[in-house]
């Protein structure tokens, strides 16, 4: 079927469209797309699981076992916030899980959840009786299950990716079996699946430690670009800080010029107890405002840059709980432009690295067209489980979003300044992240990611039918 204009998706979710084939049959195409609006994705089937679903092993074992019989790849989702088609798969089927499902052991400070249950609903879980996750994405939307399979990283401290947090799995293969995995049992599979963009199985549901919720305040601090990195990593490592994150201005002519670190500490208590985790504050709507009035209008930076380190202070008290700081939507700084899409990078490099990197992108990204609108930088300690890790030692993250054009010149100009940023990580020792544009040259992945041979070969002794595929599969790894 030749894909039309009304093929094309403006955003999250599926879309049917109705094409005549012949005089009197009608057929249902289902597109998908992901958080870039840059991948629309046809598919055979979504099948979307939320809670009250009877007997979902069961049920999955059924989906697994008719799409093999048909040759239709799976590809697993939740909220879909990647960019280059990781949990999507052209022609397949997409599995979408919505489940709140959440048990805590307060004993072993840790709680089981499903994998499709969502960051917010975890919070929600663990408020109550005092904890919080000990790490988690940046933003509440997403699945945890899909936190595994990014093995994303969060700001809490002192802690590597999600996956570090992880105590054990349970994995569904594609044979429809289901095996429990940890750093003990069946060890090989659980790092595979542990940043391994669900190309293993189906990750059931997990065991996974929490932490004490607890009321912090922020100090912050102004300082030039090149004494971020000492002070940052001193920081970080102090204990009596559970919380730190940094920003860089981006003024394309102060770029990477100055640096704000903002460190959290616990305060007391108070008699009333903690207040609940609010996924929104007084100030939510302005900050919005002054985030988008950076695209197209170098003083909108400027004026984000001061009110950041110069009024945000004033603004409020800034005291908050750790689960209030983690309980934020992505929707709280959306684009409403339809003409653009924001994207985002990520590179992980070492503190004593950190100078080279903030010149090399002095070089680089200014003269992108596409504009940029914010990098806010974290510590990740090293992770030496995941096979397809980032961090292969302690790194400090980079987190860059960029808003462009949703045209050709648009994508243009994004793969290449990907492909330069990649590079300059690459020969400092460092990495990039992979959930996002699929920009990355193929030598370029091989290169940063030296165990993704052994991935693919692994997956393949797993997995020999490949029935769990996705675009980053077929376009790195499916050679």
């Amino acid at each position: 079927m030749k894909i039309s204009r009304r093929d094309v998706v403006a955003g999250l979710g599926a879309l049917a469209i109705s094409a005549k084939a012949g005089s009197a049959q009608t057929q249902q195409r289902i597109i998908m797309n992901d958080a870039s609006r840059l991948n629309p994705t046809p598919l055979f089937r979504h099948w979307h699981v939320r809670s009250g679903e009877a007997d979902f092993i069961a049920a999955l074992r059924r989906e697994l076992k008719d799409a093999a019989a048909a040759r239709h790849a799976v590809a697993i989702g939740a909220a879909r916030h990647s960019m280059g088609g990781q949990s999507l798969i052209r022609n397949g089927v997409a599995m979408t899980f919505d489940i709140d499902q959440c048990e805590l052991d307060r004993a072993a400070k840790t709680y089981r959840v499903h994998a499709g249950t969502r960051w917010h609903q975890v919070i929600a879980h663990l408020d109550p009786a005092g904890f919080s996750p000990a790490v988690m994405q940046s933003n509440s939307d997403f699945g945890v299950g899909a936190t595994f399979s990014v093995n994303a990283h969060g700001w809490p401290t002192p802690y590597g990716p999600f996956g570090s947090t992880a105590r054990s799995i349970r994995l569904m293969l594609a044979d429809g079996s289901i095996v429990t995995c940890s750093r003990t049992e069946n060890a090989e599979l659980f790092a595979l699946a542990m940043g391994g963009y669900g190309l293993i199985g189906v990750i059931l549901d997990l065991e996974v430690e929490m932490a004490e919720n607890m009321l912090l305040r922020p100090n912050l601090e102004a300082m030039p670009a090149g004494d971020f990195a000492k002070r940052f990593i001193t920081a970080a490592n102090d204990p009596a800080v559970p919380m730190i994150y940094g920003r860089l201005n981006v003024e394309r002519e102060k770029f990477f010029s100055e640096a704000l670190l903002v460190s959290w500490r616990k305060e007391p208590t108070p008699a009333a107890g903690l207040p609940p985790p609010a996924r929104s504050g007084a100030l939510t709507g302005i900050s919005r405002q002054i985030y988008r009035v950076q695209v197209g209008r170098e003083w909108g930076k400027s004026l984000r840059w001061f009110v950041e380190r110069s009024l945000a202070p004033m603004l409020a008290d800034g005291v908050a709980t750790r689960n209030r700081l983690m309980n934020e939507p992505v929707v709280n700084l959306e684009n409403r432009d339809r003409q653009r899409t924001d994207i985002l990078h990520e590179y992980f490099v070492s503190p004593d690295r950190f100078g080279e990197f903030l010149e090399g992108c002095r070089r680089i990204i200014p003269k992108a067209s596409a504009e940029f609108l914010n990098v806010t930088l974290r510590h990740v300690k090293r992770d030496q489980t995941s096979v397809l890790s980032f961090a292969t030692t302690d790194r400090i993250a980079a987190v860059m979003s960029f808003s462009q054009k949703v045209n050709p010149n648009g994508e243009t100009d994004m793969l290449r300044v990907t492909e330069e940023l990649i590079e300059l990580v690459g020969s400092i020792g460092g990495s990039f992240y992979l959930p996002y544009r699929l920009h990355a040259r193929p030598d370029q992945l091989a290169r940063i990611y030296p165990e993704a041979q052994r991935f693919a070969e692994r997956k393949r002794h797993y997995d020999p039918g490949l029935l769990f595929q996705n675009t980053m599969w077929n376009t790195y790894f499916n050679a």
